[in-house]
């Protein structure tokens, strides 16, 4: 049961290229077959977290591969829908540099101070969730939801997400401040 939060992880990744073709490829307005992969991809996630909980099942590899998954599935939808919404090319530039940002400093902290960086914490969870909606909600009813509603959707997310980040680098902060010298005077 401890590598079933991995093999959940994995089997995300594998559909982030299975969601892109499905999305071009589909004949129609309606993306069901794309929408469909996309909410299997949440519900994996979902499972995925479940399981890492309830069988203590979290392990260096899955703080890695879960939320590549998550990355790598949310950046691609964004991408196929400023693709068809080119009025949504903003939010991929700003997802993108938010996910740098994050990631570069993530790295940086932990070589500099060799601290496990903090998981998820609510606002990022309900973040998430309303991201996912959101684009759930594009890529179902894209031909029918006006352009300023799509961004007015969008903004929303990502504010969200941006706060979600901001409550990120408070914790990273505090956990600088709080952390123990080490014995040789090292910082």
């Amino acid at each position: 049961m401890k590598s079933v939060p991995n093999i959940l992880s994995v089997f995300r990744i594998c559909l982030v290229p299975i969601f892109a073709m499905a999305y071009f490829l589909q004949p129609g307005d309606i993306k069901y077959f794309a929408l469909i992969v996309f909410i299997t991809a949440g519900v994996s996630d979902f499972f995925d977290g479940y399981f890492a909980r309830k069988y203590n099942a979290q392990s260096s590899l899955g703080k890695v591969l879960d939320p590549l998954g998550d990355k790598l599935m949310t950046f691609t939808v964004l991408i196929c829908l400023a693709v068809t919404m080119p009025v949504l090319i903003w939010a991929v530039l700003v997802f993108f540099v938010k996910e740098a940002l994050m990631g570069i400093g993530g790295l940086v902290i932990h070589k500099m101070v060799h601290i496990e960086l903090p998981p998820a914490n609510i606002f990022g969870k309900i973040s998430t969730f309303v991201f996912f909606v959101a684009c759930a909600t594009l890529i179902l009813f894209q031909q029918v939801i006006p352009e300023y509603v799509v961004n007015i959707i969008i903004a929303g997310a990502i504010a969200l997400t941006l706060f979600a980040f901001a409550t990120y680098i408070k914790l990273y902060a505090k956990t600088m401040k709080t952390r123990p010298k080490k014995e040789n005077g090292d910082k």
